[in-house]
């Protein structure tokens, strides 16, 4: 007789290969086109709301946009199967600099013959062209999101609640103009604010340069020749000098060589070898106020002037001023009425001024005047000749454009900033005590991340939020001719939004000024001029909470979201922008919580280039792994830090989710046949898994709801192998395969995997939402449990908490001991199956449970007390003596044990199912 056909082996059509590359488009374009998934999930209530931080409409996907995408899902889905109602607009940025110079790229240096109208028609085409090729590799990505949908910065109306936003502020009397220094990118001919630069080592001069004093200066300190020596690391900024800046609060020197030092920094000049450090003469910085040194350069007067910004930790104590080319220097010379020079254009280079200004010899004149800044440094040291105290070369820390790549600088022009210490706000706050405050209400994940926006908007300068480019949001106001006043008039400013939401703000460059005032206006236009810039891009993303969440435009959630959600640059970014205008426009935050991830890296830590080779686009990981193996890879790293994605990482993200999908092949093939649930005689081997899954599902999910999802897998991940899989489903094998099929503890292990399974389905759904909706395509009716996809599942947890005697530590213990004896026996070819054994034992405890549970718990044959006799093996644990003895009877050709009475035969168990 043929006894395997007598067993109830496992039956399911899930497969144990996911196929997923090519599986995964198939089922996500059901839920986009048939299902409408993201409708089901939106629900009445809104719970939870994500508000999408819009990636740059420009450029293929990267591994980047990956993690942060399916982050985004992981977390709304967790709310979603937690039984809330979700809402999320995906969104895009289109206005900006890196769009602008990809459509100049594209004409090839036929920018200027193209009318303005023509390159903004240009650059929408190119975002338009980018956000269907993003939006189609977002939704490979397995993102479920209101994609028919999504915010645009440059649709129409976009503009406008941009626009209006804008206002808003300005009526408030935060936005200012002025001529300050600010960064300039001269490679893209621009301001750029504080977010958009970033610092990198550069090699630079350290200048130690000295300038004559002036006679008036000479007889005040009653000295002959002395010379003021200034250091500078920038020294094509010395054409621009004004003023030379001491500390009030520190004494001065005139050394033997009839140089001026502070003399707290005199030890370090005779280090330098600049003096033998003799003083001829110690006076008060306060003696040279006002008194005037001899630029070297052109003979210009610099001034002496005082400032605390002048520190004691580097150079001489004596602050070579330029207040056009730094914050620090135009603050400090503003006090004393200096005029603020500024010789650079907008290209780098140095332009008409220093003709009309006499900043340089006249001979050099025409080799200056467009010599680009950085190529003149040289040229300079040579024509100062011997005013030079001492030069060399080092490396520091430098501001570059992060657009560019390019170093910038410290250029004045006039332009338009949101005041960060006006006191315009509700109570006389001012914009940056308002943020402040409300970041203290703010949740942070990780919690470090308060710390670093904190610090951040504690430091920053005021909001330079205006462009000199063409793409983009304007800052359409109309200027007084004859003042140059801006007008903040609610009826004009009204009127351009309306015609903004209308035709879109290329009418701010298409229309005339009589065009655009409203009918009736008592402005004369011949009187107004256009302010010709456009608005920071950080603006338009920093306002989107206005034109998606609070507009009413979008079914987008509510305002304040719920959370961001960023990479951790953002906290001076996004996040910053963001907070800024929604606390100047409503005074309030825009979010209620912060989520930071880290950067992708390879496995060696290194930052991913193509030039290295290390580079992984989420295209190839889809075609060669799945995506749900790139989900996975999410799920299991601990996305507060950098992540680091290799191949050989996502070789062992895929054998993580072989387990997971093996796992759960089990559970669904060995309930096939159970008609109902049964929960009220589960055995004390059920009782104790029960306990475990409660256990383990509890800090999983607690995990999962505080966004630890690394921690939720590790503890998931522990339970499915150790005790699920390793322990529990390998013991039901036997009860399974070989009992009756209405036998009570048969029907008992399959309601225990059942609902386990259901719980373990909605748990882990968020991160493999393929797989699970797949699973429910296969599942038996019994763990559907009326549900028809993944998508009506909901996690409500597990409830059992038993005093099983299996809870006690000598069972788990004595097992792993046991197994560990059984290997050695193995590999020795003493036995071929524990099932060959009977284990003898001193416990009382174990002798005292349900002895055929204990049989099953070691799977041996027998289990009984300690019996004189040989044995192949013996361990203590706990004190307790464990005996392995080869059991006396026969194998039984059914089930393997040795039970049977004879040779051939089935043993009483087998026979009673057999009805032999």
């Amino acid at each position: 007789m043929d006894y395997k056909d007598t067993l109830f082996l496992p039956k399911t059509e899930f497969a144990m290969r996911g196929n997923l590359p090519e599986n995964e488009p198939k089922r996500f374009n059901s839920w986009y086109n048939e299902r409408k998934i993201y409708e089901k999930m939106k629900r009445e209530n809104v719970d939870f709301t994500l508000h999408d931080g819009p990636p740059y409409a420009n450029g293929h996907l990267h591994i980047g946009h990956a993690l942060n995408k399916i982050l985004k899902d992981i977390i709304l889905k967790t709310h979603y199967f937690f039984g809330e109602g979700i809402r999320y607009t995906p969104g895009w940025d289109c206005h900006g600099l890196p769009i602008e110079q990809q459509v100049e790229v594209s004409l090839g240096g036929k920018k200027d013959s193209v009318s303005k109208g023509k390159l903004r028609e240009l650059c929408r085409d190119h975002a338009t062209k980018f956000i269907d090729i993003q939006r189609d590799e977002f939704k490979t990505l397995g993102v479920i999101a209101d994609w028919d949908n999504p915010y645009m910065t440059m649709k129409f109306k976009f503009e406008a609640e941009i626009y209006r936003t804008l206002c808003k502020i300005a009526k408030k009397g935060l936005l200012v103009e002025r001529s300050k220094p600010v960064f300039w990118s001269w490679a893209a001919k621009s301001a750029l604010a504080e977010a958009e630069v970033e610092y990198k080592d550069k090699e630079d001069y350290s200048l130690y340069v000295a300038f004559d004093l002036s006679k008036e200066a000479n007889e005040k300190l009653g000295v002959n020749d002395a010379k003021a020596v200034i250091w500078t690391t920038t020294p094509w900024t010395l054409l621009a000098n004004q003023a030379i800046a001491l500390n009030p609060n520190e004494k001065y020197v005139v050394v033997a060589e009839k140089f001026i030092f502070a003399k707290p920094l005199l030890e370090v000049m005779v280090e330098k070898g600049f003096t033998n450090g003799e003083i001829l003469k110690e006076f008060s910085s306060c003696e040279l106020e006002n008194l005037n040194a001899i630029n070297p350069l052109n003979g210009r007067n610099s001034t002496f002037i005082l400032g605390e910004h002048v520190l004691m930790d580097g150079g001489t104590g004596l602050v070579h001023t330029a207040p056009g080319h730094g914050e620090d220097d135009y603050f400090a010379a503003l006090k004393y009425g200096i005029e603020v020079i500024m010789p650079v254009s907008e290209d780098g280079t140095y332009d008409e001024t220093l003709r009309t200004k006499a900043l340089i010899k006249e001979e050099f004149l025409d080799e200056f005047i467009g010599l680009h800044i950085f190529k003149a440094n040289e040229k300079i040291i040579e024509i100062l000749g011997d005013s030079v105290v001492g030069v060399s070369k080092f490396t520091h820390s430098y501001p570059f454009c992060w657009r560019t790549k390019k170093p910038v600088i410290y250029r004045a022009t006039k332009q338009w900033f949101i005041a960060m210490d006006e006191p315009k706000l509700s109570d006389g706050k001012t914009l940056r005590q308002l943020a402040l405050s409300e970041i203290k209400n703010i949740k942070f994940y990780p919690e470090s991340g308060v710390n670093r926006l904190t610090t951040m908007i504690e430091n920053r300068p005021d909001w330079c939020i205006s462009r000199q480019r063409d793409w983009g949001v304007p800052i359409a106001f109309f200027r007084d001719k004859a003042t140059k006043e801006p007008i903040f008039d609610t009826e004009i400013l009204d009127h351009i939004g309306n015609i903004f939401e209308e035709k879109g703000c290329d009418a701010w460059w298409e229309y005339e000024i009589k065009d655009l005032l409203p009918q009736g206006s008592n402005y004369d236009p011949e009187n107004l001029e256009k302010v010709m810039d456009i608005l920071d891009v950080w603006f338009d993303s920093g306002s989107t909470w206005s034109a998606v969440l609070a507009s009413g435009d979008y079914d987008a959630g509510n305002y304040p979201a719920d959370m961001y959600l960023e990479g951790s640059d953002q906290h001076r970014g996004w996040f910053q922008s963001s907070l800024l205008v929604s606390c100047a426009a409503n005074e309030k935050a825009p979010y209620k919580t912060i989520l930071t991830h880290g950067f992708t890296v390879d496995d060696k830590g290194q930052k991913m280039s193509k030039s290295i080779g290390n580079v992984i686009s989420p295209d190839e990981v889809a075609k060669k792994y799945g995506v749900e193996i790139l989900r996975l890879w999410v799920g299991l790293s601990d996305y507060s830090s950098d992540l680091k994605i290799s191949d050989s990482i996502l070789k062992q993200v895929s054998e993580q989710y072989r387990k997971i999908r093996n796992t759960i092949r089990f559970l669904l093939a060995n309930v096939s046949d159970l008609k109902e649930v049964e929960s009220q005689n589960f055995t004390m081997l059920d009782k104790w898994i029960l306990t475990r899954a409660t256990k383990a599902f509890k800090e999983t999910s607690l995990a999962f709801r505080n966004y630890d999802f690394s921690k939720g897998f590790n503890t998931l991940l522990n339970f499915l192998s150790a005790d699920l899989s390793g322990v529990y489903l390998d013991i039901c094998k036997d009860r399974l395969y070989c009992d009756d099929l209405n036998e009570a503890r048969r029907i008992s292990a399959q309601s225990t995997m059942v609902i386990i399974a259901r719980e373990l389905l909605a748990l882990i759904a968020p991160t493999l939402t393929y797989t699970v909706d797949e699973v429910m395509e296969y599942a038996p009716d019994v763990i559907k449990d009326g549900k028809k996809d993944a998508f009506d599942l909901v996690y409500k947890g597990l409830e059992f908490e038993f005093d099983s005697e299996l809870n006690d530590e000598i069972f788990i213990d004595a097992r792993e001991k046991f197994f560990e004896v059984i290997d050695s026996l193995k590999k020795d070819k003493t036995i071929k199956s524990t099932l060959e054994l009977v284990l003898q034992t001193s416990s009382t405890e174990i002798m005292s449970a349900d002895m055929s549970e204990i049989v099953d718990w070691f799977m041996v044959s027998k289990v009984e007390g300690i019996s004189d006799g040989d044995s192949l093996a013996e361990f203590r644990v706990d004190g307790e003596l464990f005996r392995l003895v080869i059991s006396p009877k026969f194998k039984c050709p059914r089930c393997w044990k040795f039970d049977a009475d004879a040779e051939g035969s089935v043993c009483p168990r087998c026979a009673k199912v057999l009805n032999v």
